[in-house]
């Protein structure tokens, strides 16, 4: 029989609902065992909703049960240091989204009591354990476009009406870098197999939004004259997309960050342009099933806790460039 890693869900967030909860109780190796929220009404109601068995009215309850191997964070972004640390604490393995914290220093505390608790960490970059990234690599190895030369990410959605919004609470970590910005810049770190040098970015801070950054661009330099230019916005006209240019061609992912669309990949070279269509695989249940696998001790971690550090180092960058005007250089270990 199947071993299934048995989570907790440390929240009633609309992403616990609506993606993750489904995806891995449609996932090989896992069950949603329980549900907590601050309000034992929230988390009974959304339990009925998903099907799932228990439900807690704190957090602390969750933690303290035994069947409980592994839990999911989908929290405000202030949180994430605090309840990461108190789910290793109990023994729990942490699945927490992005962004993994604030900042780095906040990251590095998370990581520290993870270890020492004998845990896995992870941030919940669901995008990258699909086939697309894989077969981005491939192409990439086999020199079909040449030598790497730049990247060019974009993720906009846009609702500035919706007032009350975690997301436009600068005290509870909102704004654009930190929810989507990160993502073409977690991208372009997994693609160029290296750490950005320094940052450089602008920022559209909002006075309606307590002033967090509605919309942002900005560019990261790599070694060998490599760059990933982005932008990113929760007021802007709705975008997912990434370039990859190379010395021979260039490769497009018309939605980058998403798999139910295709044409996923886009190849284009001197010679040929070609499309490439793939499985419409759930990236979240993908998601779940290798973070059981490794914490089960099967498989070593897709992505090691470091890179969520290496991450926010990056994230850090982008926001006191934005904030101060200035480039800054991102110093790692």
């Amino acid at each position: 029989m199947v071993r299934k890693l048995r989570w907790g869900i440390l929240g009633t967030a609309g992403i616990a609902e609506g993606a993750f909860i489904p995806a891995v109780q449609s996932s090989e190796r896992g069950i949603v065992a329980a549900i907590a929220s601050r309000s034992e009404g929230k988390a009974g109601e959304m339990a009925a909703r998903t099907g799932v068995g228990r439900h807690y009215g704190s957090y602390e309850r969750l933690l303290d049960d035994p069947d409980i191997d592994a839990v999911y964070i989908p929290l405000p972004n202030h949180l994430h240091r605090e309840w990461t640390i108190n789910a290793a604490k109990a023994g729990k393995h942490v699945l927490c989204e992005k962004p993994a914290a604030l900042n780095a220093e906040e990251t590095a505390d998370m990581l520290a009591a993870c270890e020492a608790a004998g845990v896995l960490f992870a941030e919940a970059f669901m995008y990258r354990y699909g086939a697309k990234h894989a077969r981005v690599r491939e192409i990439l190895a086999a020199g079909e476009i040449g030598e790497l030369r730049s990247m060019h990410g974009v993720f906009n959605y846009c609702t500035p009406d919706d007032t009350g919004n975690v997301r436009f609470d600068r005290a509870m970590g909102g704004g654009s870098i930190y929810d989507i910005g990160v993502y073409p810049i977690s991208a372009a770190r997994m693609i160029a197999g290296s750490e950005p040098l320094w940052a450089s970015a602008h920022a559209f801070f909002s006075p309606q939004h307590d002033h967090v950054d509605m919309a942002a661009s900005g560019i990261l330099a790599f070694d060998g004259g490599v760059s990933l230019t982005f932008e990113c916005g929760m007021w802007s006209y709705n975008r997912s997309y990434f370039e990859i240019t190379g010395t021979k061609g260039r490769i497009e992912l018309p939605h980058m960050f998403g798999w139910r669309e295709n044409p996923q990949i886009v190849v284009l070279t001197d010679r040929e342009r070609r499309e490439e269509s793939l499985p419409e695989l759930n990236h979240y249940s993908l998601q779940a099933d290798a973070f059981a696998r490794a914490a089960f001790g099967e498989a070593d971690p897709v992505f090691a806790p470091g890179d969520a550090l290496r991450n926010m180092r990056a994230i850090d960058a982008c926001l006191k460039s934005a904030r101060q005007g200035c480039r800054v250089e991102i110093i790692g270990e």
